[in-house]
């Protein structure tokens, strides 16, 4: 079963387990919590603009409400997947949620230092399609400016960043395991940029879901062992010093043959640039 769609924790357990710790789920459905499988610790300064979205409200204190990953584009906009903001994941629509925020410059996500900056505003891809995981793509814009040297830039078409083969790394909050072993420090794990066409032969459409490289990038290693998972969705994926993917959708967390699948930045730029 193909862990598309959402990697956070289900509304409903979240909501009646607010004050205890996460609970341990399965690994394959989507809408477990979880962190980066296969990785390593690193410290947030070297990476500042890796990003943790929190709402304590709906997701209780444990790892500070902590639900998804995000990347800072510029001092006031994160990036996130846009399935991170579905109702069904929040238990309430986004514009409900008024403790929504990104925490910044924090290593420990409950202990001290870092920023905890509320969101002032959201966008949600329009084109965003929740069944095939197309233009998974959401825009917040936060209440005060992260500083101008803890972003990331972007890479656009025809960057070197997308070329198989490339190294890149993966951040997150999410599960190191695949089996509910979650982390309250970020990690990263380090993973190959894949051809389309292996993307193709891994997703080819059905219970597995369908790759498209219009708007998906695939990456991952064929033996498997380095993935992102639950949790981590919204998180970026650097290649040369660039974001080139925010996590979204895949089969299993490093697993062999089904390597991770993200949101394509590249097509991110122009639905960006078409918002109104």
């Amino acid at each position: 079963m193909p862990r598309v769609l959402v990697r956070v924790l289900p509304t409903a357990l979240t909501l009646a387990l607010a004050t205890a710790a996460i609970p341990l789920g399965p690994p394959v459905p989507a809408e477990a919590d979880s962190i980066i499988v296969g990785g390593r610790p690193v410290a947030v300064a070297d990476s500042p603009w890796a990003v943790a979205l929190s709402s304590r409200d709906r997701f209780g204190g444990t790892r500070a409400g902590q639900f998804c990953g995000g990347v800072a584009i510029a001092p006031t906009k994160v990036l996130t997947a846009a399935h991170c903001l579905r109702e069904d994941v929040l238990g309430a629509a986004v514009t409900d949620v008024r403790d929504l925020r990104v925490i910044a410059g924090r290593d420990e996500l409950s202990g001290p230092g870092g920023q905890e900056i509320s969101v002032r505003s959201t966008w949600v891809n329009p084109g965003y399609d929740p069944h095939t995981n197309s233009g998974d793509l959401a825009v917040l814009t936060l209440d005060r400016a992260l500083p101008e040297g803890d972003v990331v830039p972007m890479a656009g078409a025809g960057s070197a960043a997308y070329e198989p083969g490339t190294a890149a790394t993966v951040y997150g909050w999410g599960d190191t395991t695949g089996y509910g072993a979650y982390a309250s420090t970020l990690r990263a794990a380090t993973v190959r940029v894949l051809p389309d066409s292996e993307c193709v032969r891994a997703y080819p459409g059905g219970t597995q879901g369908a790759y498209d490289a219009s708007s998906m990038l695939c990456a991952g290693e064929t033996t498997g062992g380095r993935d992102a998972c639950q949790g981590d969705s919204g998180g970026p994926l650097v290649a040369r010093g660039s974001l080139v993917g925010l996590v979204s959708w895949g089969s299993g967390c490093g697993s062999p043959g089904s390597p991770g699948v993200y949101t394509r930045v590249s097509a991110a730029i122009g639905w960006m640039a078409d918002r109104s």
